[in-house]
């Protein structure tokens, strides 16, 4: 338990080890990139500057890099954060680094310098953080879920979201969080491994002889929120951390985001990254630079497939079909006509089924293989859609699922998607409308660049091939 005290104790400590080890692997990459560009042989090299104008310039950059990422939220403790996160932050703080040194460059009016060699030591300084922050959180995470380098957590409440949150902590054992116990004032109330130590009123007693208690987490009813000031103060007199829970917590996004209106606190209940607009101008600029990539590129397979089309069935090559997309506002979606042509009335509001007569011979391929998709890529170029997102439903559908279904409505935030992270988890054709909504929502409350090309990367590893796209 002492050597436990001691680490939690030192946390200044331990984030100047972190600046120290982040500026040696800058420095090693520094080091790495001068040797690969050249002593290696594999690149071509000539350089009219010394070793040492090139050290100054890499230790310039490795001691901006620890500098910025002290300042952008690098070294706040993350135990709870994602590995995301991390990389965010590298990414970052390195980025600003490079644009600083290249400014001083301008500045010092240093031209000799090799840019190739820049480019090849902020390669390998973001990937060494990135590879080198994994390795430790990864270590750490297995030293936690072995008991080492605990934290105690002690719930007031031992209601349903107090318990339900205690479930959470025992099957994340890679977070370090043990629950020291409860204190609630019906003790008798309550089922389960629920360990009463006393009623609320034993709080400042409580922390007063067990040191060894990090959090509180409050998780009392609505009812109980006349408490909640006396409480958050015993913890602030104990110099012990209050969290609190709030008993409506179900209908809160996964991180919900606090805003101010006319200088009051609000819970932003549906708080969206892409809400911001310079998250929307990364993935705008994202979009129309892939979307006309893989236009140029597919555009064989685009005129093949159109000529099949047009060789296997009468009618026009492209079926276009009415969709809501971004702000509850239709669209026309466009893709590759699989089927004989029908009236508007019967393909608007008709799901296609197994073994579909409607369906021919060729359209079964492109459907199957998601050939059909390929000209959403156009909606993408106009506005209408996004490379990643929730993919749009038809008009006749979304009156009646807005009604069947909880919270379907939100997923129009965003721009639809020609593929997204319910697709990509299998979610795709005739698959549970309920489960592709959560794993929309969760797209739309988690959204960063790096979600969207994970997805992408999914998306192509995967394949294309649908087993329930009939």
């Amino acid at each position: 338990m002492e050597s436990e005290n001691l680490i939690r104790q030192n946390q200044r400590f331990l984030t100047q080890v972190y600046m120290l080890a982040d500026l040696c692997c800058a420095l090693l990459a520094f080091l790495l990139a001068y040797w690969i560009k050249f002593s290696s042989g594999w690149l071509v090299h000539y350089s009219t500057l010394p070793f040492k104008s090139y050290f100054i310039w890499g230790t310039i950059y490795a001691f901006a890099a620890v500098v910025i990422g002290f300042y952008v939220g690098y070294y706040t403790p993350r135990r709870r954060k994602s590995f995301s996160y991390d990389v965010l932050k590298i990414v970052q703080a390195n980025g600003l680094s490079g644009l600083l040194v290249l400014s001083l460059l301008y500045i010092a009016k240093e031209e000799h310098i090799s840019r190739e060699f820049l480019v090849i030591f902020f390669g390998i300084a973001v990937t060494g953080a990135v590879g080198y922050r994994l390795m430790v959180k990864n270590i750490l995470a297995w030293a936690r879920s072995q008991g080492y380098n605990k934290r105690y957590v002690l719930i007031l409440g031992a209601g349903t979201v107090g318990q339900r949150f205690q479930e959470r902590l025992l099957n994340r054992p890679e977070l370090g969080y043990e629950v020291f116990g409860f204190l609630d004032d019906q003790p008798h109330n309550h089922s389960g491994d629920v360990k009463i130590m006393g009623p609320l009123d034993s709080l400042e007693e409580t922390l007063a002889f067990n040191s060894s208690i990090d959090e509180v987490i409050v998780a009392l009813p609505l009812e109980a929120h006349a408490k909640y000031a006396s409480l958050i103060e015993t913890c602030d007199k104990a110099g012990v951390k209050a969290l609190i829970i709030p008993d409506y917590f179900d209908v809160l996004p996964a991180r919900p985001f606090f805003d101010n209106f006319a200088g009051m606190p609000l819970i932003n209940v549906r708080d969206i990254p892409l809400d911001e607009f310079s998250n929307r101008l990364l993935k705008r600029t994202f979009d129309v630079l892939f979307a006309s990539a893989a236009i140029i590129l597919l555009s064989p397979i685009l005129l093949a497939v159109a000529v099949g089309v047009k060789l296997t069935s009468p009618g026009p090559v492209i079926f276009k079909q009415e969709r809501i997309g971004y702000g509850r506002k239709p669209f026309y979606m466009y893709k590759f006509r699989s089927m004989r042509q029908s009236v508007a009335k019967v393909s608007d509001t008709q799901w296609t089924v197994e073994n579909d007569p409607r369906r021919t011979a060729f359209g079964s391929f492109i459907r199957r293989t998601s050939l059909d998709e390929l000209p959403q890529f156009f909606n993408v170029l106009m506005g209408q859609m996004s490379v990643v997102g929730p993919r749009p439903e038809r008009p006749f559908f979304v009156e009646q699922f807005k009604e069947q279904v909880p919270k379907y409505m939100v997923k129009h935030h965003v721009r639809p998607g020609i593929t997204g992270w319910a697709q990509t988890n299998g979610l795709r054709g005739d698959t549970s409308i309920e489960e592709r909504i959560v794993h929309d929502l969760f797209y739309l409350e988690n959204w960063t660049f790096l979600f969207d090309i994970r997805i992408i990367g999914r998306t192509i590893v995967k394949g294309f091939v649908n087993k329930n796209a009939y």
